[in-house]
């Protein structure tokens, strides 16, 4: 299983209101709906939260500003349902839906690999 981390910086001309709104309830069906074409197991939308409590933990540790909010793809390393051509439509199809409300130069992607330290209730 590969993993997919895609941390997002809203488009200038959007509130975190619009963007939040956006990608939950139009970008989070489109995904859903190419899943199974495009190998996805798994999608969680990680919506930060704009506290000043969070901003000051932010600013101690003298880090970037923060991103409007982290999505987590989980993709199977094996074949997908889909062909190559509707792999790709879905692709563009997310892409082109992306640009509508993510500012993608200020939005980092990369692929990893999970080590659970913990996992459970604590």
């Amino acid at each position: 299983m590969i993993k997919i981390v895609f941390c997002l910086k809203r488009l200038p001309s959007l509130s975190r209101a619009e963007f939040h709104d956006y990608w939950r309830n139009r970008h989070a069906p489109l995904v859903a709906r190419h899943a199974a074409v495009l190998g996805i197991h798994r999608y969680v939308q990680c919506h930060t939260m704009d506290d000043a409590t969070f901003a000051k933990a932010a600013g101690v540790r003298g880090g970037l500003p923060p991103y409007d909010g982290v999505a987590e793809l989980w993709i199977s390393d094996a074949p997908s349902q889909g062909t190559p051509e509707e792999r790709r439509l879905a692709s563009q199809a997310l892409l082109e839906d992306e640009r509508r409300f993510i500012d993608l130069d200020a939005s980092p992607l990369f692929y990893a690999q999970e080590n659970v330290v913990i996992d459970g209730q604590v």
